[in-house]
């Protein structure tokens, strides 16, 4: 596993980075305990160091099941990313972002004994509370800085002028941020700032939530609690014309030898030595497939261009409710 560095002031990470939201059933429909557990182990004893997760994810379950599943590794031997502030209600009821510095320091009391850990290495609001500046969340996530409870400040799904505000009173190591072959307007701002301020960046959605996977197709009957169903890309009329996209995809991915899934997340690696892939696999097989080295020249990125030009998606990336919370649109 090769490895990658957060930014010029974030630690040094695996190349590919397991997100865990759907190990504990969250948004994806039901998962399986154990399966989830040896998922975990087997990203780690590929080289996966990087694990990202969120308070909110399953009210808690994600964290109490990654606690269980790292019982017994050595804590240098794991970056532990953990986003926080998104508000919940009973059911899959979502509230508002709650930024404010004393609720940061709650978040982060409550996260690390479910994790069971005395530090978080990446700690980071989930998105942007409107009701309260940026400087004073990243100035109480500072505070957990000097007293040693986080090492080091992340962001999640902001633009690019708050990027600028967070940086300016603590470094930022990492920007989290939704960033596929269907999903690249963080390119125009976004990605350039970044760029400029040495920050790094957490892909997540590196599949587009299973949909440039190569597993998904139209009329596929959701599970229970997937909130794929709710999104306007995988809606009647818009997933058909996706799935076309995914075909072009498929004809690239045949001639390189590999699955349309190891292409899409290539893809993404490609973008840059400052990026790090997170992808969601919920079982050892998925994970296996994510883990297959895959290189492209710039004749193979040219032609994946062609295959999935930018823009071409169509249908938004989040349900309309959700997206004034985003710092970039699709």
């Amino acid at each position: 596993m090769q490895t990658r560095q957060l930014g010029t002031a974030g630690p040094v990470v695996s190349a590919l980075g397991l997100g865990a939201m759907g190990l504990s059933g969250e948004a994806y429909g039901a998962s399986d305990r154990g399966e989830s557990i040896a998922t975990v182990h087997a990203a780690l004893d590929a080289g996966i160091t990087l694990i990202d997760t969120g308070d909110f994810y399953g009210m808690g379950a994600n964290e109490l099941l990654l606690a269980e599943a790292l019982r017994g590794r050595p804590r240098d031997s794991y970056v532990l990313s953990v986003k926080f502030g998104q508000m919940r209600g009973p059911g899959p009821v979502f509230g508002p972002q709650d930024n404010r510095p004393e609720a940061v320091k709650n978040f982060l009391a409550y996260s690390l004994s479910r994790l069971g850990v005395e530090y978080v290495d990446v700690y980071r609001p989930a998105r942007l509370d409107p009701a309260v500046p940026i400087e004073d969340t990243v100035g109480a996530i500072k505070e957990m800085v000097e007293a040693g409870y986080v090492r080091h400040l992340g962001l999640s799904e902001v633009g690019a002028e708050t990027v600028r505000r967070a940086h300016a009173v603590h470094p930022v190591a990492d920007l989290q941020i939704e960033y596929s072959l269907l999903s690249r307007a963080v390119e125009a701002e976004v990605l350039p700032v970044l760029r400029e301020l040495g920050i790094g960046m957490t892909a997540y959605g590196v599949l587009a939530r299973g949909l440039i996977s190569g597993h998904w197709s139209a009329g596929r009957p959701a599970e229970p609690g997937d909130f794929r169903v709710h999104t306007p890309r995988f809606a009647p009329g818009n997933v058909e014309h996706n799935l076309g996209l995914v075909e072009a995809l498929r004809r690239v991915a045949a001639a390189k030898g590999c699955t349309v899934a190891q292409l899409a997340i290539a893809w993404v690696a490609a973008q840059g030595p400052d990026i790090v892939p997170l992808v969601g696999a919920r079982t050892r097989e998925r994970l296996s497939e994510a883990l297959a080295d895959v290189s492209l020249s710039a004749a193979d990125l040219a032609e994946i261009e062609r295959a999935v030009p930018a823009g071409s998606a169509r249908g938004d990336r989040y349900p309309t409710a959700f997206m004034d919370s985003l710092g970039v649109g699709n």
